[in-house]
């Protein structure tokens, strides 16, 4: 990608392990999260990150009241499902971050040049995750 003899590939090789890095810690904490709804003890955060409604209010609307815990024992994951915005994609699906990993492995196998872009197509897909999930209630 460089043309330079010892450092030609290097960045395509780095974006790749970030793009994978960066997918794998998604996927952690989206099963994190996943897990705390399917046993019954959704908070704010894991409802927030999982949908991407960022308003707590708005969650009330959405899923109900909490209970005294603040806790959101009645929602499940097909709710959780329903109710996911565009940004709770980017944040939280496992097919979008299943896809960049894909995306990153056939970077590095093929030389196509085209796969420099779908790469850093990839890449953005997982730097606007990271940036919506900073806004996220805690």
């Amino acid at each position: 990608m460089s043309g330079y003899g010892p450092f030609d590939g290097f960045t395509l090789v780095a974006i790749a392990l970030a793009v994978i890095l960066s997918a794998l810690v998604s996927l952690i904490g989206t099963s994190g999260r996943k897990r705390n709804i399917a046993l019954g003890e959704a908070q704010v955060g894991d409802l927030a990150e999982m949908t991407g409604i960022r308003d707590p209010k708005r969650l009330q609307e959405v899923f109900g009241p909490p209970d005294m815990g603040r806790v959101w024992r009645s929602v499940t994951l097909l709710d959780v499902r329903r109710a996911r915005t565009p940004e709770g994609w980017l944040m939280s699906s496992d097919l979008v971050d299943y896809a960049c990993i894909a995306a990153a492995v056939t970077a590095l196998m093929v030389s196509f040049r085209l796969m420099p872009a779908v790469l850093l197509l990839a890449l953005g897909i997982q730097v606007a995750g990271w940036i919506v999930s900073t806004r996220l209630p805690r």
